[in-house]
């Protein structure tokens, strides 16, 4: 059994407070492109994320910024910043990898918009890869929601690779895929469609 595999490159979740701080008042999230997940969409809306880190040579801090991100919609109840490792060193943040929705204690920022800017004291996490699946799909595998799994690639790249530490996630409202961010990508090779199966 087979589910395909989906790269998540840097993105960013805003509350509406956030994102009218960011876009002006009134400010609404609008679609670019659907998302495999139902109702999710990345947005054309972008930020720039802000961080500081110490010059090896001077000590001083610096300021560092990813610019152009995008934000995924619609709007939630907390903010949160997604990342891969790779860019968590170039902002100078501890990024801790997390499930999404779990940012206590994560890393901070600043988010800079056309219309203003808003400081997080957290927020930023590289997220941990998982896979989402319906009840339906979670009994054909065999799996249960929170269960960390193993998760062979099917691809001849030359990079075979098998992700542990994968998670399951259960919802009526998701769709069969796993998630995977850039730097896991580039570590199997993976571009284009590729799928990847549970190996025990």
């Amino acid at each position: 059994m087979q589910f395909i595999i989906e790269t998540s490159a840097r993105h960013v979740h805003v509350t509406q407070e956030t994102l009218e701080k960011l876009f002006g008042k009134g400010a609404e999230l609008t679609c670019k492109k659907e998302l495999s997940q139902p109702g999710q969409f990345a947005s054309n809306q972008k930020v720039d994320i802000v961080s500081f880190k110490k010059n090896r040579l001077t000590g001083e801090l610096e300021e560092t910024r990813i610019k152009g991100v995008s934000i995924l919609g619609p709007v939630r109840k907390e903010d949160q910043v997604e990342i891969s490792l790779t860019d968590a060193r170039s902002l100078g943040v501890n990024a801790p990898v997390r499930e999404s929705g779990d940012v206590k204690g994560s890393a901070p920022c600043k988010l800079v918009g056309p219309a203003g800017e808003v400081e997080l004291s957290e927020g930023v996490i590289a997220a941990k890869r998982h896979i989402h699946m319906t009840p339906e799909d979670a009994k054909a595998f065999g799996v249960e929601n929170g269960e960390i799994v193993n998760v062979k690639v099917l691809n001849e790249t030359g990079r075979a690779v098998i992700f542990g530490d994968t998670v399951i996630r259960v919802s009526p409202k998701y769709a069969l895929a796993m998630h995977i961010d850039t730097d896991e990508a580039n570590a199997g090779a993976l571009s284009g469609v590729v799928y990847g199966e549970i190996v025990k």
